[in-house]
């Protein structure tokens, strides 16, 4: 991914908190096919100093068969906005688009039997956590056990992690300001994000 110095994020702590923050990513690997993506959320483990993707694919899905010993990317997209000149208070200006992405790299393996079915489990505890009635996998054992067999767990051990935040670092403060103001008075919630992101950034 091309990052220019001021947009480029290193720090693991910070790279983590955004993986958890947007935990669906894209995998995307050389195929016989040609370049293949699948979509799917992931579970972000660290162990040790290992950050480690975990999740599952159905088994319909070719792209897994064809993994073999070859690096994968996964992408994680943060939110995006259009950024409008009109905020700038320096002129000649044009449009831009602020947003935020993390791309992981690493050797995928697949896994089944016990490991998978405890995947499963925990990817359920750690996406409902938030929500307001949490659903339980109270399931009937062979209804679960007939679901499992339809899908293949996938493991990711990152061997590589580049961040970009764009967040209008190349202007100033007062531009920084308004482009933050501006994107709060829209209505959808990806221009709220970039802002906070924006105020976050700025240690607001």
């Amino acid at each position: 991914m091309y990052i220019p110095p001021r947009f480029c994020v290193e720090e693991s702590s910070e790279l983590l908190r955004f993986l958890n923050a947007h935990p669906f990513g894209a995998v995307v690997s050389a195929t016989e096919q040609g370049l293949t993506a699948t979509h799917i959320p992931f579970l972000i483990e660290q162990e040790g100093e290992e950050i480690v993707l975990r999740s599952h694919l159905a088994r319909a899905n070719p792209h897994w068969k064809q993994f073999g010993d070859n690096e994968a990317l996964v992408i994680f997209q943060g939110a995006d906005a259009y950024i409008s000149p009109a905020w700038y208070t320096q002129h000649p200006s044009v449009p831009t688009w602020d947003y935020t992405a993390v791309h992981a790299y690493g050797v995928p393996t697949t896994f089944e039997g016990d490991a998978l079915r405890q995947t499963v489990l925990k990817m359920v505890e750690v996406f409902e956590e938030n929500e307001p009635e949490q659903w339980q996998p109270e399931l009937p054992e062979t209804f679960f056990v007939n679901m499992l067999k339809g899908i293949i767990g996938v493991e990711i051990r990152v061997t590589r992690l580049e961040g970009k935040y764009k967040l209008s670092q190349n202007r100033n403060e007062e531009e920084q300001v308004n482009v933050i103001s501006a994107l709060k008075q829209r209505k959808d919630g990806k221009s709220h994000e970039i802002a906070q992101e924006l105020e976050r950034l700025q240690g607001r």
